[in-house]
């Protein structure tokens, strides 16, 4: 079977151009809508878009100061429902209405907002992780992440290839490593922005998991959120968690095809658990 093409575009967001990838064309089905984690961006989902786009439209979107999409002037400005309404800026601009989203890590609070914000244009949600946080944990995590300066001996950079190792998981090979570095290093000094985003929405995700009226997918990868997404049982009331210890980072390079068939087996009703 032929394989779509993966095109990229860009449309008009509020602090300038948003760039998404794209493939296939719309259907009767819902578009699948794929949103990266940080520092990340949509350049995650390159592999498995066309997998995915055989007899649907499918996006996957940089957030603003992610990727090749403009950045918010300060960093005041960046919250997960700024990257909510980003992305339902795009597919406005697409004329999408109906929609199947997919979210990792960061993604996944991206996606809920984002589902809460129009739910009559939502069908289903997969969130690749549950970043369901302790507010305990919530500063740890801030320090953790907390920007690394610039220094002559690249400080930054070591660190950066060094959780990139840390959190590398099978099949993933050294390439793909070299390409998750270089997507960190694409957003500048505002590279951890989206990281303080998201820990300060920890609570709100919580609130916005439990209160999601669609089918909510967890896979729960074993990676380094695997803690925290097996508390989401107790928040669920529309979904399932599965588990998934034979993948970790760099799941969807090395595993596109199969990922691909487990996210189309959810969102065309067929069994999973």
């Amino acid at each position: 079977m032929h394989q779509p093409v993966v095109t990229r575009h860009f449309t008009d967001g509020q602090f300038g151009q948003l760039h998404y990838r794209m493939a296939g064309k719309v259907s009767s089905k819902p578009s699948i809508v794929c949103l990266h984690m940080v520092p990340k961006s949509s350049r995650s989902y390159q592999h498995i878009l066309p997998l995915l786009a055989q007899d649907r439209l499918v996006i996957a979107i940089d957030y603003p100061g992610y990727g090749e999409s403009a950045a918010p002037f300060d960093e005041s400005q960046v919250n997960i429902e700024t990257y909510a309404h980003a992305v339902w800026q795009v597919l406005k601009h697409l004329g999408v209405t109906y929609v199947d989203f997919v979210g990792y890590h960061t993604g996944c609070m991206v996606s809920v907002r984002a589902a809460h914000l129009y739910p009559q244009w939502v069908n289903k949600v997969i969130n690749i992780a549950a970043p369901v946080f302790l507010e305990s944990e919530v500063q740890t995590f801030c320090d953790m992440y907390a920007p690394i300066p610039l220094d002559e001996q690249g400080t930054r950079f070591r660190i950066m290839w060094e959780r990139v190792i840390q959190h590398r998981g099978p099949g993933m090979t050294l390439q793909m490593c070299a390409d998750s570095m270089a997507e960190n290093l694409r957003a500048g000094e505002a590279y951890e922005w989206g990281h303080m985003a998201a820990f300060h929405h920890a609570a709100q995700y919580i609130e916005d998991i439990k209160t999601l009226p669609h089918r909510l997918f967890v896979m729960n990868l074993n990676d380094d959120m695997r803690v925290q997404s097996e508390r989401v049982d107790a928040h669920l009331k529309n979904g399932f968690r599965k588990d998934y210890f034979q993948w970790s980072t760099g799941f969807l390079d090395a595993f596109a095809q199969d990922v691909a068939t487990e996210w189309l087996a959810f969102f065309d009703d067929k069994t999973l658990s």
